[in-house]
């Protein structure tokens, strides 16, 4: 089932699928947010902001609206 990031739930994981790359950073594919790769939602901030993920061990923070940029596809 595909959905971006944002709408994970906290120790659910997926595999990034595809994202525009004007809307993602470049520190985000430096540290291994690509296509492929596998993403646990680890944390969500009190406020709802930012997301704290676990991408092929490392360990990101990201806001949502960077969250809503990338289409991951659930792991069941």
């Amino acid at each position: 089932m595909q959905t971006t990031i944002h709408s994970l739930k906290k120790g659910e994981k997926a595999i990034i699928m595809e994202f525009d790359l004007d809307a993602v950073p470049l520190k985000l594919l430096e540290m291994g947010c690509l296509p492929g790769n596998i993403v646990e939602l680890l944390q969500i901030a009190p406020l709802g902001d930012p997301l704290y993920l676990d991408i092929n061990g490392s360990h990101l923070a990201i806001r949502i609206e960077t969250a809503k940029e990338i289409i991951v596809d659930i792991i069941s």
